[in-house]
């Protein structure tokens, strides 16, 4: 089977995490996704394989006899998606011969244009996948367990030798908890790779380090009439909160390494407002000097409208993994070399987000990043090719045999 055929199978379970839920995983129905990978797995012969009770999915491919000496290999992808834009059935539509032009995402009104997405030009001729327009596809990261299954199965009907190789599937990623309950000796690896890229080639261990921020701002709520120097508005606080942030450093405004501010939800009246921010940024300096800016209005805030307006709480997400690849760099010029034996332009970009492998590098487990062959993700615009996902899944047969040597 290959991986175009696994993800048109996977995508169709719905798999949303919830970042309102205390539960883990947060969304049970990431286990039906969880268990099918399982069934398959021991049906390839790979009888180490088990599904733990937080919904993580280990598996070992023992070593090639006379390999058990190499390095322990790992991959890694995640099983569930965004919950936005995945409240319907989701509909995979491949449109073959792809001719790099604008293409209707079924009858929902949406566009695919190259001119929102300038690469769709350089997909011409391919197989490309999408939903219809109204869902995510949840290539993110569907595409990435699609590829290590094929290379699990190649690499054993091809009797490609190489060591021991670990695989993991994790839950709830895309709410930051996906190495929050990784069992690093179930998993068993000395470094990994996850599969939760874009663009095939692409090598990443450079990422945003990350927090939130959360605003709570309490007002004095009186009849207007009579409101003269007794009011504080709450909601009018909040705007005045985030008009003093630089309106230069938001996503739509920074690229490479560039962090910013990005207002994710907000909700208020009078009397009670709210304001919920992500901080990223890859210099570490400057990530610092982004949550000292916010404590900074925060009291500002305060001494202007009174103790107790507003109350602010930083909680920290992840850190940038380049301080720990730094010293394992093997691993990115294995990812190299794996790349051009495969025949994809190695393509060694920063992250502008975070994946499980930022918070399991500073666990222990060094493991950077590589892309799946999809784009535009987290939104009905998530595209995917079928020529980009055999690149990814060869480069990661590559990387076996590199590691097998």
């Amino acid at each position: 089977m290959n991986p175009l055929e696994r993800l048109l199978k996977y995508t169709v379970i719905r798999t949303p995490s919830d970042e309102h839920s205390s539960t883990v995983p947060s969304s049970k129905c990431q286990f039906e996704l969880a268990w099918q990978l399982h069934r398959e797995l021991f049906t390839m012969g790979i009888t180490d394989v088990t599904v733990d009770t937080n919904c993580y999915l280990y598996a070992h491919i023992p070593a090639t006899p006379g390999y058990e000496d190499r390095p322990k290999l790992g991959f890694i992808a995640h099983l569930d998606t965004v919950s936005d834009f995945c409240d319907k059935r989701i509909v995979p539509v491949v449109h073959e011969d792809y001719d790099g032009r604008d293409l209707p995402l079924g009858v929902s009104g949406r566009i695919l244009s190259p001119e929102i997405f300038p690469h769709l030009k350089d997909l011409k001729g391919r197989t490309l996948v999408t939903g219809d327009g109204t869902t995510i596809l949840g290539a993110d990261d569907k595409a990435g367990i699609a590829e290590i299954m094929t290379m699990a199965e190649r690499i054993l009907e091809e009797n490609i030798p190489h060591g021991q190789i670990s695989i993991a599937f994790t839950p709830d990623e895309e709410i930051g908890m996906g190495a929050a309950h990784f069992d690093l000796d179930a998993f068993d690896a000395d470094f990994a790779y996850t599969l939760d890229g874009d663009t095939e080639g692409e090598i990443q261990y450079e990422n945003f380090n990350a927090a939130k921020a959360d605003f709570d701002i309490s007002g004095v709520n009186v009849h207007p009439g009579s409101s003269k120097d007794v009011m504080v508005n709450a909601s009018l606080v909040a705007m005045e909160i985030n008009a003093l942030l630089p309106s230069s450093e938001t996503p739509r405004n920074t690229d490479g390494y560039e962090g910013f501010y990005h207002l994710t939800e907000m909700k208020g009246n009078v009397a009670n407002a709210e304001l919920h921010y992500i901080i990223r940024d890859h210099d570490a300096g400057k990530f610092e000097q982004k949550k000292e800016l916010l404590k900074d209005i925060e009291k500002r805030m305060n001494d202007k409208w009174g103790a107790g307006t507003v109350r602010l709480v930083i909680t920290d997400q992840y850190r940038n993994m380049a301080e720990i690849i730094a010293g394992c760099m093997h691993l990115i010029e294995n990812a190299e070399k794996a790349c051009k034996n495969a025949g994809v332009t190695p393509l060694i970009l920063p992250i502008r987000g975070g994946t499980d492998g930022a918070q399991l590098s500073f666990k222990g487990l060094p493991c950077p990043n590589l892309g799946t062959g999809g784009h535009g993700y987290h939104g009905p615009y998530e595209h995917i090719t079928k020529e980009g996902m055999e690149a990814a899944c060869q480069v990661a047969i590559e990387l076996v045999k590199i590691y097998a040597e």
